[in-house]
């Protein structure tokens, strides 16, 4: 593995996101005395919060998956995530709604969810999950240590025996046939595979390796912190604080000073100097290579994601049939991927996320009032709408999706809203994010593993990207890891690595995991 050369005694983290974080905490546990700065006043990045007469918004990521890995972070400085961080399992994970009217609780213990899986489908069906449950267990173990939780260097890398193992698993086929070898009723298809959206293809194109998303959802386990998602950032930046990192809040990098092949020193808007041995990097890749000069060369153009629309709605009233989180699915599937991802038209008859966080914390809104996450997946600005459509199209696409839930069992929603804000790829753009999506690059073949962009960065020296743009990926879980992988590229690999990888099971086994 190739690390950063010569002195990493102080090291600059920009940007206070979960990717962020995570490269602080195991920069700390390896000895380093660590600067983050970050433009917002708070931690979070994408994961941030605010208010909202009354109500206290998360801006960024609902679902919670693999706690371990940030229990991770949290052990590299010798804290543990339990003691910072009330984690709530979510039982359902999800709950399914379908355009035919029928429903379907997503359960992550075997048994509870082949019970469902028989109610809603029959016992072949319920046979053929627990197959399906047995392949993605199989995957996500051939998956995680060597092709997930790795640095790469070379595609060279790739050549494993746990890639042997992927390839008898059926990894390299397509996602949407393999998950049919096991389910055939369509709408368990849709539960298992609608994941390939987070990775920015159509499930019928992705790879079946993908499936490893289904594993984090569907059988690891879903988790809600009290006080939000936001809590995890703020109890990761307290951890940080505590084990010496020093925060610099409401500070944007103004440029990177160089010398030769090394970055000597960051300068912020505000003048200051900040002089650092290494530097991390984890904003979204326009602005890393804006603040490094340079863009690396690609054989052909990154393809981004597709992005979302979120309404975030304080309302006077709430719906039985929501879960904590409720997918509502449209008729339309395959047609729906290609208008996401190859026409860049709206969805015609769109799947929906809503997240109702007041379920688990009332504490999030006004006494007697409700908060409701609706994400509406929608093209990323380089196939659809730009930015400046997006400004004239947002009234009325915020009215239609509400009119197709007041359809679907919500009815009165519209009039229920007492504070609202909608967010579109227009926000997205004007936060920096590339293509207009907060999804970053999508994960094709030519832009997984080895093939996504790199974490060290070729002609300087002592500067390591992390966050969704480089490895491995999009996600709370991956982002997490990719602060893990860039402190590794800095410390080697080194103590601090060890020692939370040493700690983690413990902190699992009495942890949240086990609640």
């Amino acid at each position: 593995m190739k690390t950063v050369q010569g002195p990493t005694d102080h090291v600059v983290v920009v940007g206070a996101g979960l990717s962020g974080l995570s490269a602080a905490l195991h920069l700390l546990g390896a000895g380093r005395r660590v600067t983050v700065v970050e433009r917002d006043a708070l931690p979070g990045g994408r994961a941030g919060r605010f208010e909202m007469g009354g109500y206290r918004v998360d801006s960024g990521p609902t679902v919670l998956t693999m706690p371990e890995i940030a229990d991770e972070a949290f052990a590299a400085v010798g804290d543990r995530l339990a003691d910072r961080v009330d984690l709530v399992e979510l039982h359902p994970a999800y709950r399914a709604h379908f355009a035919d009217g029928s429903r379907l609780d997503v359960h992550t213990g075997a048994e509870a969810m082949e019970e469902e899986v028989r109610r809603f489908a029959g016992d072949r069906e319920a046979a053929g999950y627990r197959r399906l449950r047995r392949w993605l267990t199989d995957l996500y173990a051939a998956q995680m240590r060597r092709f997930i939780d790795s640095n790469f260097d070379s595609p060279f890398q790739l050549l494993r025996p746990d890639l042997l193992r992927l390839a008898r698993l059926g990894a390299f086929g397509r996602l949407d046939p393999r998950i049919g070898r096991f389910l055939s009723d369509e709408r368990l298809r849709r539960v298992f595979s609608f994941q390939a959206l987070y990775a920015g293809v159509a499930p019928e194109r992705a790879l079946a390796a993908y499936a490893v998303i289904a594993y984090m959802d569907t059988v690891a386990g879903v988790y809600f912190p009290r006080g939000g998602m936001h809590a995890l950032p703020r109890a990761m930046a307290e951890s940080a604080a505590g084990a010496g990192a020093e925060f610099r809040w409401s500070t944007e990098v103004a440029r990177l000073e160089r010398r030769g092949e090394r970055i000597t020193a960051v300068h912020t808007t505000d003048g200051d100097r900040i002089a650092c041995d290494a530097v991390v990097l984890t904003p979204d890749l326009p602005v890393v290579h804006r603040l490094l000069g340079r863009a690396p060369r690609r054989p052909a153009a990154l393809r981004h994601s597709p992005s979302a629309v979120v309404l975030h709605a304080g309302t006077d009233r709430t719906w039985p049939q929501l879960a904590h989180h409720t997918i509502s699915f449209g008729a339309a599937w395959r047609s729906t991927f290609r208008e996401l991802t190859r026409q860049g038209d709206l969805m015609s008859d769109p799947s929906l996320l809503i997240t109702r966080p007041t379920a688990h914390d009332p504490s999030l809104a006004p006494e007697g009032k409700h908060l409701h996450y609706i994400l509406a997946p929608c093209p990323n600005t380089d196939i659809g709408p730009g930015a400046r459509e997006w400004r004239d199209l947002a009234p009325g696409y915020r009215d239609s999706l509400l009119t197709v839930l007041d359809k679907r069992g919500l009815d009165g929603i519209a009039s229920s809203i007492e504070q609202e804000c909608l967010v579109t790829p227009a926000d997205w753009s004007a936060q920096g994010h590339a293509a207009g999506t907060p999804f970053s690059a999508a994960h094709t073949f030519a832009q997984t593993g080895p093939f996504r962009p790199r974490n060290m960065v070729r002609g300087t020296g002592n500067a390591v990207i992390a966050g969704c743009g480089t490895t491995p990926g999009v996600g709370v879980p991956t982002v997490l890891i990719s602060g893990k992988l860039a402190a590794a590229r800095i410390t080697g690999g080194g103590r601090g690595v060890r020692r939370a990888a040493a700690a983690a099971p413990r902190a699992a086994a009495t942890g949240p995991g086990a609640s």
